[in-house]
């Protein structure tokens, strides 16, 4: 599969450049596209130092706080048969290059494109979906998890007819695996395609829905003698001089689904996404907290794998109020980083650890669109964990989060 794709990225663009040579049409800045948004907000945690997916932990005597939760900058160029767009995110703490790919397209074969570079990840429905769209302040702790900062470095190629068949798109990806900035750490490239169906003119135009599902086929290089597999009691040791270099099965599978109906009490929306697999991580040490140990790497994992079947899932409801510009928001999500173990087992003597804890998070606020620009979104959430013999986890942590956020796009 790996070598059939890449010979399709060979052969692409050579049917494309073989019938132009693609020089721009002009070097007018003219020919420029600029767009992006900011996002501002003041947060309050329910306890100092908080381990949180709402924007990054807080800093251990802070329970309060302002931050640029986004600044993002993206220029795009279009030729006749190509697309260039860089997007950087500018924030307090730097400037972070986000998107940096080239598409190819033809007019012949119009319902193709490959793109090469860095971008998107195309798995689901929430992680292309732009933080500048979504009403609410983050996405779901799962995807979090298992794709941090959503982008990766590859190339894709994209299938999307015309015609009757417009609702259909499939995507095929070969990505490194290790994330959207960091350099790829062993040879193996990770497999991720995505299809969906969206219908947008139901229901004399009043009703959309769109729905889909993806698959992600990856590793992770053990680095060590030892890796650790779950079982219903906890973890079981697997010891051998051959497991340095063992690629461990990094895999999802997703499924999605999208409804918006346009109805006289304003215009309502319903998204939910269901993920599930194995996700290769580490225990939680000095080195890695309960959450960053069951995270994807960027880089090799230095202590023995701990490889663990997860799922999760969101469910995302908006309801605009009548004709307002007011649209209340809720939201609800689960992530289970380990579905073979019960809470209760966590902490015996069984080598798990708080990287196998069960997280919800019950979200719900209030936003206000002041023009196309501009948009307030009041949020809070309520984190629950389950309740283990570990330690610091006896009971539940005191992590929710408030979140005042003020947007501007242009």
């Amino acid at each position: 599969m790996r070598r059939l794709f890449l010979l399709a990225f060979i052969i692409f663009p050579t049917v494309v450049w073989s019938q132009s040579d693609n020089q721009p049409a002009s070097n007018d800045f003219k020919n420029l596209k600029f767009s992006g948004y900011l996002q501002t907000q003041f947060q309050h945690a329910q306890s100092p130092g908080i381990s949180s997916f709402s924007g990054g932990d807080f800093d251990k005597n802070s329970q309060d706080r302002f931050m640029i939760r986004r600044g993002r900058l993206k220029v795009e160029r279009d030729d006749k048969f190509s697309n260039l767009a860089f997007q950087l995110d500018f924030t307090q703490d730097g400037v972070q290059l986000m998107d940096a790919y080239i598409k190819l397209h033809h007019p012949d074969l119009i319902s193709l494109e490959l793109t090469a570079g860095l971008f998107n990840r195309p798995f689901g429905y929430s992680i292309a979906y732009s933080s500048g769209n979504r009403d609410f302040p983050e996405r779901a702790r799962v995807f979090q998890t298992i794709m941090p900062r959503e982008r990766d470095i590859g190339v894709m190629l994209a299938y999307h007819p015309i015609g009757k068949f417009s609702f259909f798109t499939a995507e095929l990806g070969l990505i490194n695996g290790s994330g959207y900035n960091s350099r790829d750490y062993d040879s193996k490239k990770d497999i991720i395609g995505n299809v969906k169906f969206e219908f947008d003119s139901l229901a004399s135009n009043k009703l959309k829905i769109g729905f889909g599902g993806s698959y992600y086929h990856g590793s992770v290089r053990n680095n060590t003698e030892s890796y650790y597999t779950s079982n219903d009691d906890g973890f079981t040791k697997n010891t051998s001089p051959s497991y340095i270099g063992y690629h461990a099965r990094r895999e999802y599978y997703g499924a999605d689904m999208q409804l918006e109906y346009d109805n006289p009490f304003g215009k309502t929306t319903l998204k939910a996404e269901y993920v599930t697999g194995q996700q290769p991580g580490v225990a939680v040490s000095e080195d890695f907290t309960g959450t960053e140990a069951s995270k994807s790497f960027d880089e090799q994992p230095p202590t023995d794998l701990y490889l663990r079947e997860f799922d999760g899932y969101y469910l995302w409801l908006t309801q605009q109020i009548m004709t307002s510009k007011f649209t209340a928001i809720a939201a609800y999500d689960v992530y289970d980083p380990n579905t073979k173990i019960k809470e209760n087992q966590i902490g015996l003597n069984n080598n798990t650890t708080a990287a196998d804890i069960k997280f919800s998070t019950l979200g719900y606020g209030l936003t206000y669109s002041a023009s196309d620009r501009v948009k307030f979104t009041l949020y809070y959430e309520h984190v629950v964990n389950g309740d283990t013999l570990l330690p610091d986890y006896t009971t539940d942590l005191k992590d929710d989060v408030f979140t005042a956020r003020l947007q501007y796009r242009w």
